[in-house]
C-alpha cells in the first residue's frame, strides 16, 4: 500500500467524547475535525465508536521461539490485533530462553516480519531465568531489539543480591526490572489462593504474603538503588498497599494487573476447570475489589494481559497435572469495559491511558501511547462498546483456547486496528 493512501474515520468518538472525523494520511493521522474532506480518501462511517490510541501489552506470551504447538509470533501478533493491541511486549521464557542479543533479535525480527502488531521483546534477568547469574543485559539493550524491559517471568529473582544487581546495571541505559513476585519457599506444591476455598478443597494453598513479601523487598531495592522496578501481574490487597506506599515516597515503581484478576475470583475453582488455573492464582473477592479501585485511582498504572497460551493437552486434564496460564489478549478490552467502565471505574480516556500510554511510558516505546491528533502516528483502535457478545475461542486468531470466559457475555468489540495507518483488522476481522 503507497504512503499516500488516505482513510477517513467518519463520527469516530475519541477517547470517547464527541463526534470527531479523523483523517490518516500514510502512517500518520493528517487532521481531527468535523466536517473533513473525504477527496481520494477510502470513508469508513464509524458513528457511534469510541476511538483509542492502539492498545499496547506489557506482558504478553507469544512462546516462539521452542513452543510453537501453543503460539507463535504470527499467531499471537494476530490475536493482540483482533484485541485492538499495536503493540506487545514478548516474555523472556522461551526455549531457548531470551536471555542473549541473539534470542531477542530473532523474536524483534519474526515480530517485523508478521505486520500485525510491534513486537517489543522482554529480556531475560538471568542466564536460563535459573536466578543465579546476570544475563547479556547490556548487549540485548544494544541490539536491534533495544532492549528496556527484563523479567524472569514464570520464576521470581528471589535471590535479593541478584535483584540489586540487576537494578543497578539497568540504570545505565534507564531500563527497567519487571518482577513476578512469587517467593517460592513460600509456594511449594501451591495450586491457587490460599484461603477458605482452598481449606474447604484441600488444594495447596498460595498465601498473599508470597506476593508481597517480594514487592516490599524490591521497592526497598529499587529505593536504594535509584532504579526502576515494575511489578508483574499484582494480584492481591496487600500488594496494592505496599505499590502505594511506594508510590508516596516517589520511588521509581510501576505495577500492572491482569484482566483476569479484575474478574474472577478464587470461588471458579470449586469446578476443578483448570482454564481458571493461574499464576499468580485467582484470589479473593476483596483482592479484586481492590484492585479496581487501585487502577482506577492510578496506583496501578496499567492492564497488562500476561497472554499465556498453552494446547489443549495441557489444559485438559486433571488439576494438579495442568500448565498455569490463560490466554487474554482477545478479551482484554471487553473485561476491561465490563469491570472498569460499564462501572463508572474509569472513562475512555482512563482506558486509553492504562491500557496505551502508561505501558508505553513504562516500556519507553516511542509511536504508541500517542494523543488522538494530527502528526501523530497511526496506530488506532476503534471499539464498538454498545455490542454484547458471548466468547466463543472456536473464533479466536490465538493458536491456544485457554480462555476462561468461554460462554460469558462480555461487552465490546473491536471493530478496526490500525498499524500505522494501515488497517490490521477491518469490521472485527483480520486484514
Amino acid at each position: 500500500m503507497s504512503d499516500t493512501h488516505k482513510t477517513l474515520l467518519r463520527g469516530a468518538k475519541v477517547l470517547g467524547g464527541e463526534p470527531r472525523d479523523v483523517l490518516i494520511e500514510g502512517e500518520r493521522i493528517a487532521a481531527v475535525g468535523t466536517g473533513l474532506d473525504a477527496d481520494g480518501a477510502t470513508v469508513i462511517d464509524v458513528a457511534g465508536q469510541i476511538l483509542l490510541p492502539g492498545l499496547v501489552d506489557l506482558h504478553t506470551h507469544l512462546r516462539e521461539p521452542g513452543r510453537e504447538d501453543s503460539e507463535t509470533v504470527l499467531t499471537g501478533t494476530r490475536a493482540a490485533a483482533v484485541g485492538g493491541f499495536t503493540a506487545v511486549h514478548a516474555m523472556a521464557n522461551t526455549f531457548p530462553v531470551a536471555d542473549t542479543a541473539g534470542v531477542v533479535e530473532q523474536v524483534w525480527r519474526l515480530g517485523r516480519e508478521s505486520g500485525y502488531c510491534d513486537v517489543q521483546p522482554i529480556g531475560a534477568v538471568t542466564v536460563g531465568l535459573e536466578g543465579k547469574k546476570l544475563a547479556e543485559l547490556g548487549a540485548m539493550h544494544d541490539s536491534a531489539a533495544g532492549v528496556r524491559v527484563f523479567s524472569d517471568d514464570g520464576k521470581c529473582v528471589d535471590d535479593a543480591v541478584i535483584m540489586r544487581r540487576a537494578l543497578e546495571y539497568v540504570k545505565a541505559f534507564d531500563g527497567v526490572i519487571a518482577q513476578h513476585a512469587q517467593e517460592p519457599r513460600l509456594t511449594e506444591g501451591a495450586q491457587m489462593n490460599e484461603g477458605i476455598v482452598s481449606a474447604e478443597l484441600g488444594l495447596g494453598g498460595w498465601p498473599a504474603v508470597a506476593e508481597e513479601s517480594i514487592i516490599a523487598r524490591d521497592v526497598l531495592l529499587a529505593a536504594h538503588v535509584g532504579s526502576r522496578v515494575h511489578i508483574c501481574h499484582l494480584s492481591t490487597a496487600g500488594s496494592v498497599e505496599i505499590v502505594r506506599w511506594a508510590k508516596s515516597k516517589g520511588w521509581n515503581v510501576t505495577a500492572e494487573v491482569t484482566p483476569h484478576h479484575l474478574l474472577l475470583t478464587d470461588e471458579l475453582v470449586r469446578s476443578y476447570d483448570p482454564v481458571y488455573k493461574v499464576n499468580p492464582p485467582l484470589r479473593t473477592e476483596a483482592d479484586v475489589m481492590a484492585l479496581r479501585e487501585a487502577l482506577a485511582d492510578g496506583t496501578i498504572d496499567c492492564v497488562a494481559t500476561d497472554h499465556a497460551p498453552h494446547p489443549h493437552e495441557d489444559k485438559d486434564c486433571e488439576w494438579g497435572a495442568a500448565a498455569m496460564g490463560m490466554v487474554g489478549l482477545e478479551t482484554a478490552l471487553s473485561v476491561v469495559q465490563h469491570t472498569m467502565v460499564d462501572t463508572g471505574l474509569l472513562d475512555w480516556t482512563g482506558v486509553a491511558d492504562r491500557m496505551s500510554v502508561r505501558p508505553s511510558a513504562i516500556g519507553r516505546l516511542t509511536g504508541h501511547g500517542r494523543p488522538i491528533a494530527a502528526g501523530e502516528p497511526a496506530n488506532l483502535t476503534l471499539l464498538d462498546s454498545a455490542y454484547r457478545g458471548v466468547v466463543n475461542p472456536a473464533g479466536f486468531a490465538s493458536r491456544s483456547r485457554n480462555t476462561p470466559y468461554e460462554g460469558r457475555e462480555l461487552p465490546g468489540r473491536v471493530t478496526y486496528t490500525f498499524l500505522r495507518g494501515r488497517a490490521t483488522v477491518v469490521d472485527g476481522k483480520l486484514a
